[in-house]
């Protein structure tokens, strides 16, 4: 099983959008090589380095926190209690402090505390960071999972050649939970294609399912071809793009996709504090190219018979307003929720909006709660404590 980044129990511990993104990143380069690679160790300890100095910045505010990382044989772990204080100046603090105790939830008659957090492409356990802290200070049991070559799952991603393969850390979590206990399932980009997977396979461990501006597909759909509006189709990508990376040589099919420092920011982190844009260049990894390449096979009877939830990120520039709409359009989910001004990481760029809606969606007790269609849009409270973060 993969490495999991969790907050333990408390008991036990179009506008502008239009432009096609091949025009967008036409002009830009991918590094070029020359550059030392860093071994395993090497860039584990930079990764425990950069989460611990993001994680610092919310202690530093006075904030509880619990936290475990497991890597390998060793664990790291800190809990901080809501003693703790600083002279820093509350108004300088990141609204996913600020604003956290003024979220309520009801705890009683919820079908499940427990919310798991699967990241996406490129991405770890780590982005999750601030929303673990709000949704454990409101009470609830968020785990993050690092899928298959991602975070410090140092599997090679040039040898993953499925989505069941990249999905399996996600899939060995839910097989083993009790029998009677259910998840609420939040899949962030290309991590909606593990979401759905999880679905199909596991639904009776599986009360909700959450898409962040998600690869939400239907059946036979592949992950990519939700992005091949604005990414040009699988074929002419797979033989013109510069981002792909060629693991077991030149002569063999591609096996993986990275983008470039400037490309990163400029699609993934367009409203998105500073510090979140630092940890994140140094801690994506490349993408698997095969898993978002692979057609999912969807049932009625599985799939389609859990409840479904899309979270909408109206300042995108990865997945377009467009295209968001197109999917919940495609395959109508039971709720919609837009943020307004989130980019596609609205856990960075938007911590208090997307927990305002986890919360509400974890609230919701039967079918029918929202109707497909029905949106809501939330904005954050505090803007000016926004920014600064």
């Amino acid at each position: 099983m993969g490495n999991a980044f969790a907050c333990m129990p408390r008991k036990e511990h179009r506008g502008a959008a239009a432009v096609s993104r091949s025009k967008r990143m036409g002009s830009a380069r991918p590094p070029r090589g020359g550059a030392a690679k860093l071994t395993p160790a090497e860039e584990e300890l930079l990764h425990r380095q950069a989460l611990a100095m993001a994680i610092h910045q919310h202690l530093d505010a006075g904030g509880s926190m619990s936290r475990r990382i497991d890597a390998g044989g060793g664990s790291m772990s800190r809990r901080i209690g809501p003693g703790s204080t600083s002279s820093r100046r509350h108004g300088n603090l990141p609204d996913s402090v600020t604003n956290a105790k003024a979220v309520q939830i009801v705890l009683e008659n919820l079908e499940t505390k427990k919310v798991v957090l699967v990241h996406g492409e490129g991405f770890g356990a780590w982005c999750w960071y601030k929303t673990i802290s709000l949704l454990e200070e409101a009470g609830l049991d968020p785990v993050a999972l690092d899928l298959t070559g991602s975070g410090i799952d140092h599997t090679d991603t040039n040898g993953i050649a499925t989505l069941e393969e990249y999905s399996k850390p996600l899939i060995d979590y839910l097989s083993k939970l009790p029998e009677n206990e259910k998840v609420v399932l939040v899949g962030h980009s290309c991590g909606g294609a593990s979401v759905s997977y999880a679905l199909e396979h596991y639904p009776n461990k599986i009360s909700k399912a959450v898409f962040l501006t998600a690869t939400m597909v239907k059946d036979s759909q592949r992950p990519f071809d939700v992005f091949s509006e604005e990414l040009a189709s699988a074929d002419v990508f797979l033989q013109e793009s510069q981002y792909l990376l060629y693991g077991n040589g030149k002569d063999k099919p591609p096996t993986g996709l990275r983008f470039d420092k400037q490309q990163i920011k400029g699609l993934y982190f367009n409203q998105s504090p500073s510090k979140d844009i630092a940890l994140a260049t140094v801690s994506m990894r490349p993408i698997p190219l095969a898993p978002i390449m692979e057609k999912l096979s969807l049932t009625a009877e599985n799939y389609g018979s859990v409840r479904r939830y899309f979270i909408q990120t109206l300042d995108d520039r990865m997945l377009s307003p467009d295209v968001q709409e197109k999917l919940v359009r495609e395959s109508p989910p039971d709720g919609i929720f837009k943020i307004k001004g989130g980019d596609h990481c609205p856990f960075f760029s938007k911590p208090q909006s997307l927990h305002k809606i986890l919360l509400e969606i974890v609230q919701i007790q039967a079918p029918g709660a929202l109707f497909p269609g029905k949106a809501e849009t939330l904005e954050e409270e505090e803007e000016s404590a926004e920014k600064s973060s």
